[in-house]
């Protein structure tokens, strides 16, 4: 038992509780699986209980609270807080909504903190009062970030301290409309004895803070940092407890950032925003697909552009391919920005549909501008690269190519396909290389729709 209150050491794994903690868990023999947590209080046992009744022992400790209709609930839909950053009001689904709780997650040194401090300078200069609780710098490390911001940052309250009981007496004494936590794993409860950052305080302390969020209608930013493995360190749960899940991705040689939503109650998921890192602060990009197009090279073989929907935005991008003698004797599959196996996928239909060999060819393939090439819309480019490379032929530098490849070298539909092609077409595209199935009524002006069925067709298009 903990000296500031009854804790317990619970099994990640199977959930069995020990009152001490072990290295290994007496029930399912799991290792370094036991993390502390506070201990409910246990409901009556024996014959007492029995005779209490059923009903009666379930509803020990609560009380009747009013059960409003749904048409009787007045929704905070139109009470969003806009930030006047166009690009992150957009990937929130249309500004803060009060009283929500929002992880933004990312690499140590990515921009997090700067974002934020652009975002709290924003909302304070917009009459929405900002409290910026910081546990890994001091008052004067952000005052001088916020010198080198082009936002006024001189209004944002500043609180440096870790714990969370004083978080969040002070924020109740404050009422902020926005309480900003940098970061949740430097944050700890005196009711937990483990060290900041561990299982249990960060899921106590995320717990603690949505349930201030709640109650008080403060909107609360947590950061949480990113682990080697790509996901937010501390319990899978924490990304559940809160409403919105942001991660905020780039490469450190790369000026931009994406802004990304994996999880939002109050909006589209999925949804990006692009910002491009500057020496005064974090500038959005009104069109990425114009920054991931601005220096393709034009007349060089194995490169073709796709259009992704990220969310509901449609985003044109260019894929690189090179296929190259192998040196070895074993050739070399190298892939950045998209799925290694759905790379030896397309090679080997490639090499039966369309008579294409790489048994002696090393085949090196990247998405420009460290984008993630996800969905298979992206498969008809990658194919169209890859026998560019081959042939070492340019494909049109005005060509857009959308569609999924299938094992018997057919070309499938994709999803919104008018709205890829209207990007294109924004883009100066003049034409657009997709399944016949996906060939809308409506072209857009001056953009041409080419259908075609199998990527055997699609190359007799193109290089002959």
């Amino acid at each position: 038992m903990s000296a500031k209150g009854k804790t317990i050491y619970r099994c990640t794994d199977c959930g069995a509780d020990h009152p001490k903690w072990a290295g290994k868990c007496d029930v399912c023999g799991a290792w370094n699986s036991l993390v502390e947590e506070m201990a409910a209080r246990s409901a009556p046992t024996g014959g007492a209980a029995r005779r209490a009744g059923g009903a009666r022992t379930m509803a020990e400790g609560g009380s009747v609270v009013a059960t409003p209709r749904l048409r009787e609930v007045s929704g905070s839909e139109s009470r969003r807080w806009k930030t006047g950053i166009n690009e992150f009001d957009f990937v929130l689904g249309g500004g803060i909504v009060p009283g929500s709780m929002i992880l933004i997650g990312g690499e140590p040194g990515i921009g997090k903190s700067t974002l934020l401090l652009q975002v709290a300078a924003r909302l304070q200069s917009g009459g929405h009062p900002t409290l910026y609780a910081s546990g890994e710098e001091s008052a004067l490390q952000i005052k001088l970030r916020a010198d080198r911001l082009s936002e006024d940052a001189g209004d944002v309250s500043l609180l440096s301290e870790t714990n969370l009981e004083t978080v969040l007496t002070t924020a109740a004494a404050v009422s902020p409309a926005v309480l900003i936590v940098d970061s949740i794993q430097t944050v700890f409860t005196n009711d937990l004895e483990g060290a900041p950052g561990n299982v249990g305080q960060v899921r106590e302390c995320a717990a603690r803070l949505m349930r201030f969020a709640k109650e008080s209608g403060t909107a609360v930013f947590v950061v949480g940092h990113v682990t080697k493995g790509g996901g937010i360190a501390g319990p899978k749960t924490l990304e559940h407890i809160v409403d919105t899940v942001l991660y905020f991705e780039g490469e450190n040689s790369l000026d931009h950032r994406v802004l990304r939503a994996t999880k939002n109650r109050f909006g589209s998921v999925d949804e990006i925003g692009v910002f491009r890192m500057a020496q005064d602060g974090l500038v959005p990009v009104a069109n990425p697909s114009e920054l991931f197009l601005g220096d393709r090279s034009m007349h060089s073989s194995g490169s073709a552009v796709t259009a992704l929907m990220e969310g509901t935005r449609p985003i044109l991008i260019e894929v690189q391919a090179l296929a190259a003698k192998a040196g070895f004797g074993t050739p070399q599959r190298v892939a950045t920005g998209y799925d290694g196996r759905r790379l030896a996928l397309l090679l080997a239909v490639l090499d039966k549909r369309a008579g294409l060999s790489f048994g002696q060819l090393d085949v090196f393939l990247n998405v420009v501008g460290g984008v993630r090439l996800q969905e298979p819309a992206g498969d008809l480019a990658v194919a169209a690269a890859l026998a560019s490379s081959v042939y070492d032929r340019s494909l049109p530098n005005d060509a857009v190519f959308v569609g999924e490849v299938g094992l018997g070298g057919e070309i499938r539909p994709v999803s919104q396909a008018e709205r890829r092609l209207a990007e294109a077409a924004n883009m100066g595209m003049t034409t657009a290389y997709l399944a016949e199935r996906t060939v809308p009524k409506r072209v857009p002006k001056g953009l041409r729709a080419v259908g075609v069925r199998t990527i055997a067709d699609l190359f007799e298009r193109v290089f002959t």
